[in-house]
């Protein structure tokens, strides 16, 4: 090897730490400001997205507008919300049809009157009543002749006169004048008559229960012949039904005695208080709903028949987590709240909500107590 060779080879030798140094040295210088940068940029980022959750650097102006506050627990009592209407009481109402036909001597009550129980409502000139008592009167004596023949052909079969088998056929004779006299007798009293009272044609229909006349279909001296119309409607209106349908989910919140808060469009201002008193047993297969019935005094006579209504039932009160309606944010199907998990980091959560409580919405499931939650403005963690 030449000597040219050797200084160049020993050049190279010396020359090689320090282009090694200074490329380092130029790496060192390029990888301090890109930190920088990096830390710069992530400074000016309202939020960073990381596998932890959403964090808040300390630089963003969303913690400014995020509020956050803790999970409490409160008494919940379910709500439900269903149309109802005013009807009658069955079991105080009735629909007066005659049981005979006729014309109509006189309208003892008229429609709005008050009715007593036992007050005469109508009376009716009717051929039936004359055919009724006239049947009677002929059983009667029909029965007095028969019993006299049995009475007679006993004396003579006593005295060896007559034959066995009149005394028997007198018998027979007798017990059929007794059955018909029983039948008669039966029929004046399903008209609402008596024997006693006499022959006559004129009939008078008494009201069995006490109330109003609601409904007449008649007018005096007409003629009624149709035994099957109810010719007037009493009620006793001092108590009605508010009769509601309960869709079949809610039907695990509905029960006898519950209570149940009205509101009438007739009085839209106002509230009246019932309690269910019945629950219905069988769901319709339309509706998918059941009826349920609250009773409601009506002393004062301000509830209608017919009448519209809104029913609000409470449910059981319960224990449950609440939180404000402000924390919930909807993300497509699903409830979500976040969740925050140590300061300034906050994790999506789903939640399901139940009934709401003024500006408080309960929580069945997704939350405890005394966790912290976003309650303002979490819709701008959302994606």
């Amino acid at each position: 090897m030449n000597k040219n060779n050797i200084s160049l080879h020993t050049l190279g030798v010396l020359l090689a730490p320090v282009c090694l140094g200074m490329l380092l040295s130029g790496c060192n210088k390029a990888e301090v400001p890109a930190s920088k940068k990096e830390a710069a940029d992530e400074a000016k980022l309202p939020l960073i997205r990381e596998a932890a959750g959403i964090r808040l650097p300390e630089t963003s102006p969303l913690r400014k507008s995020i509020a956050v506050a803790a999970v409490t627990e409160q008494t919940v009592e379910r709500a439900i919300i269903i149309p109802g209407t005013i009807e009658l009481d069955a079991a105080t109402s009735i629909k007066v049809v005659p049981p005979v036909a006729g014309r109509i001597l006189q309208l003892n009550k008229r429609l709005g009157d008050k009715v007593n129980a036992g007050d005469v409502l109508f009376s009716i000139d009717s051929a039936d009543i004359a055919t009724a008592y006239s049947d009677a009167s002929k059983a009667q004596s029909a029965l007095l002749l028969a019993k006299r023949n049995l009475q007679r052909q006993k004396d003579l079969v006593d005295a060896e006169i007559a034959a066995r088998k009149d005394y028997e056929q007198a018998e027979a004779d007798y017990s059929q004048a007794s059955s018909e006299v029983g039948r008669t007798k039966a029929r004046l009293a399903q008209l609402g008559v008596s024997k006693d009272a006499g022959a006559g044609h004129h009939y008078q229909l008494r009201s069995p229960i006490a109330g109003r006349v609601i409904e007449l279909s008649a007018a005096q001296g007409g003629f009624w012949n149709d035994t099957n119309a109810p010719l007037m409607t009493v009620a006793d209106l001092s108590t009605v039904w508010m009769t509601a349908s309960v869709a079949e989910k809610d039907l695990p919140l509905v029960f006898a005695g519950q209570a149940a808060k009205i509101t009438l469009n007739a009085y839209d201002n106002e509230v009246f208080e019932g309690k269910i008193r019945y629950v219905g047993d069988v769901i319709d297969a339309d509706t998918r709903s059941v009826k349920v019935r609250i009773a409601i005094d009506n002393k004062s006579g301000r509830f209608k028949p017919g009448m519209y209504a809104k029913v609000n039932l409470s449910g059981q009160a319960h224990q449950a987590p609440a939180i404000p309606a402000s924390a919930v944010v909807q993300n497509g199907f699903n409830t979500r709240v976040f969740v925050e998990k140590t300061p300034w980091v906050f994790e999506p959560r789903i939640v399901k909500t139940g009934a709401q409580v003024g500006d408080k919405l309960e929580i069945l499931s997704g939350l405890k107590a005394g966790e912290r939650i976003v309650v303002k403005e979490g819709v701008l963690l959302n994606d």
